[in-house]
C-alpha cells in the first residue's frame, strides 16, 4: 500500500519534479549559504507582510492566488528552467524518497489523529484534561508573543526542521538534553538515599 500510494504521489507531483528536488537541496543545506538564504527569504517576506499589514481576507487571498498561480506556472516553466531531459535516475531516486518521506509523514499525522480520538473514546478525562491544559497553554503563548512574529518563528523551524536534522544538530542537542536529564535524575535518586 505504501508503494502505491508513493507512486500516486509521484504522478501527481511529476511536473514538480525538478522544483521539488532544488528545494530539498536548500531545505537541507546542501551549500553552506542556503541556511542564510532561505532565512532571509523568510525574513523579507514576514517584513513584507508586517510592512503592508494586509487584512485576514487580503492575506489568504493573496497567498491563494499566488499558490493557484505557481500551481499553472510551474509544470509549464519547469522544463524550460532546469531543462527536464537532464533528468538522472539518481534525481529520480531522490524523487522517490522525497514523495515516500511525504507519504510516511501523512500516515504518522493520520495515526496521531486517529491516536487522539481513541483516547477520547477510552479515556474521555484524561483527553479533556490533556486538550484544555494543551489549548491553555497555547492561548498563553498565543497572549504573550505577537501573532506574527509567533507564525515567523514556527515558520522558520519548520523550514530549518530538514537542515538541522540533516546535520545532525537535533540529535546532539537532544541527546544533551537527555544526559543532562539522566544526571539530574540521578543526582535527585542520590539525595533521597
Amino acid at each position: 500500500k505504501l508503494a502505491a500510494e508513493t507512486a500516486s504521489l509521484e504522478e501527481q507531483l511529476q511536473g514538480w519534479g525538478e522544483v521539488i528536488l532544488m528545494t530539498d537541496k536548500v531545505l537541507r543545506w546542501e551549500r553552506a549559504w542556503f541556511p542564510l538564504a532561505l532565512m532571509s527569504v523568510v525574513s523579507f517576506s514576514f517584513l513584507m507582510i508586517y510592512y503592508l499589514d494586509p487584512s485576514v481576507l487580503s492575506g489568504v487571498s493573496c497567498l491563494v492566488m499566488f499558490l493557484c498561480l505557481a500551481d499553472y506556472l510551474v509544470p509549464a516553466l519547469a522544463p524550460r528552467i532546469f531543462g527536464s531531459n537532464k533528468w538522472t535516475t539518481e534525481q529520480q531516486q531522490r524523487f522517490h524518497e522525497i514523495c515516500s518521506n511525504l507519504v510516511k509523514s501523512r500516515r504518522r499525522i493520520v495515526g496521531w489523529w486517529k491516536r487522539l480520538f481513541t483516547l477520547k473514546e477510552e479515556k474521555p478525562k484524561m483527553y479533556f484534561m490533556t486538550m484544555l491544559f494543551s489549548l491553555a497553554v497555547v492561548a498563553w503563548i498565543g497572549q504573550q508573543v505577537h501573532n506574527l512574529f509567533l507564525t515567523y518563528l514556527i515558520v522558520s523551524f519548520l523550514l530549518l526542521f530538514p537542515g538541522l536534522n540533516q546535520h545532525g544538530i537535533i540529535t546532539k542537542y537532544v541527546g544533551m538534553a537527555k544526559r543532562e536529564i539522566n544526571k539530574l535524575l540521578k543526582h535527585k535518586e542520590k539525595k533521597n538515599e
